[in-house]
């Protein structure tokens, strides 16, 4: 089984994940643009046991009643999302991770909360908030 590795901007938080991912999204919710300082967050989900983090100081904080991310205490990259949501899975920062060789962004999710100055003109589906394997959301138009 292959793996990809990536590391905070200072190095002091570093991880490895076990490929392939379970999958990779854009996501457009206002608490990741707020905690990124940017107008996408690209993630990638990965199981339980499908990773390995070796950090000096990271720090996790509760960020919503569901869901709490983690960023390493040196240098403030933010790395992890976890929620009670989505027992057993920790999202990654796709930004963090060194290699290409994972899976490519799969849609775009809480659109409703999209930056309404970036256009993205991939062809991407694109949902107002995230689809589940219940009960998928539908995609957005346009």
């Amino acid at each position: 089984m292959s793996s990809a590795t990536g590391q905070c901007l200072c190095g002091d938080v570093k991880f490895s994940v076990q490929l392939p991912v379970k999958w990779c999204a854009h996501c457009h919710c206002s608490l990741c643009q707020r905690a990124h300082g940017a107008a996408i967050v690209t993630w990638v989900g990965v199981a339980e046991g499908q990773y390995h983090i070796d950090a000096k100081d990271l720090r996790w904080f509760a960020s919503s009643e569901q869901g709490e991310r983690a960023h390493c205490g040196r240098c403030g990259t933010p790395l992890f999302f976890r929620s009670t949501r989505w027992p057993g899975e920790l999202h990654i920062s796709r930004a963090c991770i060194d290699s290409n060789e994972l899976t490519l962004p799969q849609a775009h999710v809480y659109c409703r909360s999209a930056a309404s100055w970036l256009s993205c003109h991939d062809q991407l589906p694109r949902f107002t908030t995230v689809p589940s394997e219940q009960n998928a959301a539908a995609p957005q138009q346009g």
